[in-house]
């Protein structure tokens, strides 16, 4: 049997996943059980500071019992809900939605059964121990969770697969895989009609193993973890099932793409309908309640940052302002909701002059930028302070307001120059049915180093997948990219 390819780590799926969760498993009882032991802490001395002191040593006290009993259910919660998935660790936020739902039932059904049965288990252990316990179990997911990005992007626990289907479709999805190596699947062999041994697919090299009708065959003489079928019309459905029976003898997953892409997870509901697995797509929302809790969220967090960051701002506006003659804030008209002209504001990080030279520094740079944005490191019209603001996007700072006055949301796509609508297409102008954002995907995924096209396409991912609960993923990813200073310039 082939045991290596592409540097990857030959690793039967159900021997990572199992180490994986034996660590998830072992953090897990050491947050629950801190958590509860800390809870335990606090109501014992809340009963003692009120002179009612618990009956009993501690070993037989029927409050400690029942710690002991909500210790073990809810380690037993966290594994019957699946949260340590092979399926959902790595990428998304189902594993963590998971977590929060096994942990609220438990509480749900304890705080139901001290009622019913009358225990005097007390408040302050019950609203010290779910939100410690909560935030902690969270809190290490994401932790392993870094841990596992960083060995699944050196070729260690990922699952091996065979993409089955079309040239053009094997390419595009091993295209899309490796972009995203957190998703845990590497693709490493294709089997395509009329493929030839040996020769390899696309810009990632898959290496073909056979034609689509040898798929069986190619199974029993090479190893891999599942496979992916990419496209349906090369393979009919009955072609499907059969593979599917050939690949339980050996647990080998099989995987279905669909021909959709760019969509989240959340807007795709799967029914079954007549023996078929038809994919539901919900359509992205553009208004009512949702928007207005968003615009909400928006108006109260941009007040407080103001409050907040008053120093600061305070101390870049004396900075700008006492190095470079010219105003503080720098004033631009974008394009925003619905495609209607906004003034962005900005702390000034170029000289005054910086527009009257742009053309030169364009004709002379070429090849600064993604060909529709023009950026170029070392900018010489940058002021002092200008660099270290836009490395840290400090000169940002004062869209805050633009929040305030509606221009603007905290998340969204970037605010486009009206002279690079000029070269849109047509479904570009989709990214005008959200407000723009100050961060968004592109702040977090590369900024100024994107080509025009990724930059696009994380636009447009965003304004047909947007959610609130995104956007504060959003917002804790950018606090990341600012501090690294990555593509900034």
């Amino acid at each position: 049997m082939e045991k290596t390819q592409r540097g990857l780590r030959t690793e039967q799926p159900a021997a990572w996943a199992k180490r994986y969760a034996r660590y998830l498993s072992a953090t897990d009882a050491v947050v629950v059980i801190a958590a509860v032991i800390l809870a335990e802490a606090v109501w014992h001395s809340w009963t003692l500071s009120v002179g009612t002191s618990p009956t009993g040593s501690l070993a037989t006290n029927p409050h400690s019992i029942a710690s002991v009993v909500l210790i073990v259910f809810w380690l037993f919660a966290l594994s019957a809900y699946g949260t340590r998935d092979a399926r959902i660790i790595g990428q998304g936020t189902l594993e963590y939605r998971r977590v929060l739902q096994s942990s609220l039932m438990l509480f749900g059904t304890y705080a139901i059964m001290a009622v019913v049965l009358d225990l005097q288990l007390g408040r302050s252990f019950v609203l010290t121990a779910f939100p410690l316990a909560a935030l902690g179990l969270v809190a290490s997911r994401w932790a392993w969770r870094q841990w596992l990005v960083r060995r699944r992007a050196s070729g260690e626990y990922v699952s091996r697969a065979l993409l089955v289907g079309s040239r053009h479709s094997v390419e595009h999805l091993a295209e899309q895989l490796s972009s995203q190596p957190s998703a845990g699947y590497a693709p490493a062999f294709g089997c395509v009609p009329g493929g030839r041994e040996g020769e390899t697919l696309g810009r990632r090299g898959v290496r073909v193993v056979g034609t689509i009708q040898h798929v069986e065959r190619v199974l029993s003489r090479i190893d891999i973890d599942c496979v992916i079928v990419t496209s349906s019309d090369e393979l009919p459905a009955h072609e499907v099932r059969r593979l599917g029976w050939a690949l339980e003898a050996s647990g080998t997953e099989l995987i279905v793409a669909p021909a959709l892409t760019d969509i989240a997870g959340p807007r795709m509901h799967t029914r079954p309908v007549a023996g078929l697995p038809l994919i539901h797509v919900e359509s992205p929302v553009f208004g009512g309640r949702k928007v207005w809790t968003k615009v909400a969220i928006d108006r109260i967090a941009a007040g407080i940052a103001v409050v907040i960051l008053l120093p600061v701002l305070g101390a870049i506006a004396l900075a700008v302002g006492t190095t470079s003659p010219g105003p503080v804030i720098f004033k631009q008209q974008r394009v925003g909701l619905g495609g209607t002209p906004f003034t962005m504001f900005k702390f000034r990080s170029m000289r005054v002059d910086a527009e009257e030279h742009l053309a030169s520094l364009t004709a002379e740079h070429r090849d600064a930028g993604n060909g529709v944005l023009f950026k170029m490191r070392d900018d010489p019209r940058l002021t002092r302070p200008g660099a270290f603001l836009r490395r840290y996007s400090l000169d940002e700072l004062p869209q805050l307001f633009n929040v305030l006055n509606g221009t603007m949301s905290l998340v969204g796509p970037r605010p486009p120059l009206d002279s690079e609508t000029k070269a849109y297409e047509k479904h570009n102008f989709r990214r005008f049915l959200v407000r723009p954002g100050i961060t968004g995907l592109w702040q977090v995924s590369g900024r100024s180093d994107l080509s025009w096209e990724d930059s696009v396409r994380l636009d447009l991912y965003y304004v047909e997948n947007w959610s609130v609960l995104n956007d504060l993923i959003l917002l804790g990813r950018t606090a990341r990219a600012v501090v690294r200073g990555s593509g900034a310039y």
